[in-house]
């Protein structure tokens, strides 16, 4: 049956999945119900709060260079990205890619095939094997047994300048690390916590797909459940408070993963504020907005998702008695080496982090690593940072946007190859998008580059290594890549700077060499 879920704020205890035998074996590997705290050690090098990716990342790397190490985890080993997170979200996705093909497979010569219907239950109970089988190397029993690590589980809090708390044991570190990460919260809409939402946290319990769905916050979050809810069957509105989605992304990037959603039949309900929920007389919920230009008009669902809005877990830790500074916005307070306001305690992941993903939270558990047990000087800043939202197209994106490098005071030149110039792309049937590279204007030095094609979060990582690795665009174009492939574009726009080194004067040279050399 379909599950309509309120938040809350309190994190007291493991959330509560879909009762089957698949989140029973999730269960017993991220929060089993027979755990005995261990007794605990006399002073720990190192003791985590939170065992969300960048508390996990910490935790078995620091075990594995010897230290002493504490993992505590109040809800479910895992955190967001295991549980309700990146790997729920990619198998709906993955299923709801298979169902947008079957609707497209025609144009492919099989008419046939589009009239198949999403099995949801099916969907759903496939997502959940996934996860439990994937749940195996977060596990307690793991991180026990394997990395060595004690695991509590339980609540904790800090109790004095060296000590913390978790059921009833009092654990003394030389060194402690917050990782408690974020949790969704719902925008301050009348109405709405009365008539009932979803958010990540919840939607994934589902086993009955919605009729009609809206979904609140077009971010990556919102686009991407939009997009596959909307495959799988529903009848998805999405109302977003900006003229386009995706507003963090450059406009003719996220102008193409707008007008699929068109296409696929999503109705965008852009720059507008909602200004009240009500539940109906049968049961379903009437959104009320105002539009930018003055329009009103009201969108009537049987479910709603808020795609937006985070907070972090910051509540309940006791960071007042160890002088940790903190707000809700923010969330901890750190500098560049990820150290907090009192420099015996560091932090990592959503909980302090302006980059909310999942591998962000894992690199900068890394620096917190060298820096806390080893008096290491690295910084946050010095990462490059790819991402990627998942809807169809993708759009990924690393390095420096042009309003970022032009607000800086940097010149680059933009060299942009369409996915329609592919071979690759035209034979898949995949032809929107585009490879867009920036460089320095006056050298091939690459400040940063989006990719909007089906793939490409499996293709930013040649920028991100080019980047990293201080390879230039002109570089790029002697890499051989197999052909076909739709990671050449990022070739052909080596192959697009290159030639503009071919300067009519060069040009003449060439000319006049090989005219007397014939």
């Amino acid at each position: 049956m379909s599950t309509t879920a309120h938040p809350s704020s309190s994190h007291t205890g493991p959330r509560v999945l879909a009762d089957d035998a698949s989140d029973r074996e999730l269960v017993a590997h991220v929060h089993p119900t027979d755990w005995q705290n261990p007794e605990p050690a006399g002073r720990y090098n190192l003791v985590v709060l939170g065992a969300g990716t960048a508390g996990l990342v910490t935790a078995a790397g620091a075990a594995g260079l010897g230290a002493k190490v504490a993992l505590i985890e109040s809800q479910l080993m895992g955190g967001d990205c295991l549980n309700v997170g990146c790997v729920p979200s990619k198998c709906l996705i993955r299923s709801s890619r298979v169902a947008g093909d079957v609707a497209a497979a025609a144009e492919l010569g099989f008419p046939a095939a589009a009239s198949g219907r999403p099995d949801f239950a099916a969907v759903m109970e496939r997502l959940r094997r996934i996860r439990a089988r994937i749940a195996h190397h977060d596990s307690a029993r793991r991180f026990r047994d394997e990395l060595g690590v004690d695991v509590f589980l339980g609540a904790a809090r800090f109790a004095s300048a060296d000590t913390v708390e978790v059921g009833g044991r009092t654990l003394r570190f030389k060194r402690a690390v917050i990782a408690t990460g974020a949790r969704a919260v719902a925008p301050s809409i009348p109405g709405l916590a009365d008539a009932g939402y979803l958010t990540n946290e919840s939607v994934f319990t589902l086993t009955t797909l919605p009729r009609r769905l809206a979904v609140i916050g077009a971010g990556p979050i919102g686009c991407e459940l939009a997009q596959a809810f909307a495959r799988l069957g529903s009848e998805v509105s999405l109302l977003h408070d900006s003229a386009h989605v995706l507003n963090r992304e450059d406009a003719d990037a996220a102008e193409i993963v707008q007008e699929a959603f068109v296409r696929e039949g999503i109705r965008l309900v852009l720059g507008a504020t909602i200004e009240r929920v009500a539940a109906g007389p049968d049961g379903d919920k009437r959104l009320s907005y105002a539009a930018a230009d003055g329009h009103r008009g009201e969108v009537v669902v049987d479910e709603i998702l808020v795609g937006a809005g985070r907070a972090p877990n910051v509540e309940g830790l006791g960071l007042e008695h160890v002088g940790v500074a903190w707000d809700m916005q923010r969330g901890v307070h750190v500098d560049d080496h990820l150290r907090t306001t009192n420099p015996r305690i560091f932090a990592a992941g959503d909980v302090c982090m302006a980059h909310k993903f999942t591998h962000a939270a894992d690199f900068a558990a890394r620096i917190v690593i060298q820096n806390a047990l080893f008096f290491g000087r690295k910084k946050l800043s010095a990462l490059t940072m790819p991402w990627c939202t998942y809807t169809d197209p993708e759009i990924a994106h690393v390095g420096l946007y042009e309003h970022e490098a032009t607000e800086r005071g940097i010149e680059v030149t933009t060299f942009t190859v369409p996915m329609r110039d592919v071979d690759r792309a035209l034979a898949d049937g995949e032809e929107d998008g585009f490879v867009k590279i920036h460089v320095r204007r006056g050298s091939d030095e690459i400040l940063g580059g989006t990719i909007v094609a089906r793939h490409a979060g499996e293709m930013i990582g040649e920028l991100a290594l080019a980047i990293v690795g201080k390879v230039g665009l002109g570089r790029l174009a002697s890499v051989i890549h197999p052909y076909p492939t739709q990671a050449e574009a990022i070739r052909k726009a080596g192959d697009a700077y290159n030639r503009t080194r071919l300067t009519p004067t060069v040009k003449r040279l060439f000319r006049t060499f090989l005219r007397l050399t014939r």
